[in-house]
């Protein structure tokens, strides 16, 4: 089996115990190829912290989660100096916090104060963790994965700009279709039914009866494998102008169109440009492919961008959103 059949496997495991969430499920995992973090936003309910349990059910690591409240401090995410004493004698020694996992799933990310948040950002972009003038390495296989409720704003602290930059992705999750939420149904009446069995006849039985505890899990090294393989994807000197000319239009905006100027205040960082190359070259070794197709660009430039754009008064109060200006870029902007 190849590194992309292993990781294709690992997509379909995930697909299991996720319906109707398949773009979500490749999202994720264009993350973790790319060894990014991820934010992903929608409504209650929709499967956002199911998701990434998925992952870590799936893949050989160990899994965090920290649900973000207002009265959560730094300490309580990082880890602090704890004072151990024995025979006479003391000493201060590291705690390591629950940041210290290869998954950690930063639940409801915008309901702790900024301090909190803050915290991240060093283990987010420095894969590290410094705490009393003591740098602590994190795992070489790190992901943060964030969720935020878009429509619940009492006692919510918006993400900053500089915070908001360190996620490679911004997805959205919207509701499943009817039919795949018939089957969402069906889904959680067997886990329901296998868990109630479990209680009843002991927890052989839950190992059973449940074919994804069966299976063994996918070993760190395929993600490893799967990264060299993918820095390997050739991209062409006219897909490396497209993605730099997509970044420059989010800056310069009035060279394209009035409209499209009115509509944008601050446009994407460099980290936007190299977001968008990274996740293109993971979208196209997922689909087999040895080289970046235009087609591999537009199908992540929403994703990379869309939380990367402050849009202008006007645009807010005319309901225009960051989707929107996106695509409008991607209309005006030709391919090399």
């Amino acid at each position: 089996m190849t590194t992309r059949d292993t990781i294709l496997d690992l997509k379909t495991r995930m697909g299991e115990s996720i319906i109707g969430q398949e773009a979500v499920v490749e999202r994720i995992l264009l993350a973790l190829l790319t060894n990014g973090n991820l934010l992903v936003e929608g409504l209650p309910g929709l499967a956002k912290t199911r998701a990434v349990k998925a992952l870590a059910t799936n893949l050989d690591s160990d899994f965090s989660r920290i649900q973000f409240t207002p009265d959560l401090l730094p300490s309580d995410v990082t880890g602090t100096e704890v004072y151990y004493s024995a025979d006479g004698k003391g000493e201060f020694r590291f705690d390591e916090g629950p940041i210290f996992a290869n998954l950690v799933l930063a639940d409801e990310i915008n309901r702790a104060p900024a301090k909190v948040q803050a915290a991240l950002l060093e283990a987010m972009e420095e894969r590290q963790v410094t705490v009393a003038g003591q740098t602590h390495k994190l795992p070489p296989l790190f992901m943060v994965m964030a969720t935020q409720n878009p429509v619940e704003q009492e006692g919510t602290y918006p993400l900053p700009e500089a915070q908001m930059d360190r996620f490679i992705m911004h997805v959205l999750i919207d509701y499943p279709s009817p039919d795949d939420e018939v089957e969402v149904l069906r889904l959680v009446r067997s886990e329901e039914g296998a868990s109630v069995a479990a209680t009843q006849e002991g927890s052989d039985t839950l190992g059973a009866s449940t074919s994804t505890a069966a299976r063994e899990p996918i070993p760190q090294d395929a993600v490893f494998s799967a990264r060299s393989e993918i820095y390997a994807i050739h991209m062409s000197e006219n897909i490396e102008r497209y993605i730099v000319d997509l970044i420059t239009a989010t800056r310069r905006p009035e060279s394209y169109s009035e409209e499209l100027a009115s509509w944008l205040e601050v446009g994407a960082s460099p980290r936007g440009g190299i977001g968008l190359d990274k996740v293109s070259r993971a979208h196209a070794w997922l689909r087999g492919r040895d080289h970046v197709t235009p087609d591999d660009v537009q199908a992540v430039v929403h994703e990379v961008l869309r939380h990367r754009l402050m849009l202008t008064y006007e645009a807010s109060a005319s309901g225009v959103t960051a989707d929107q200006v996106v695509a409008e870029i991607v209309k005006q902007v030709a391919v090399a």
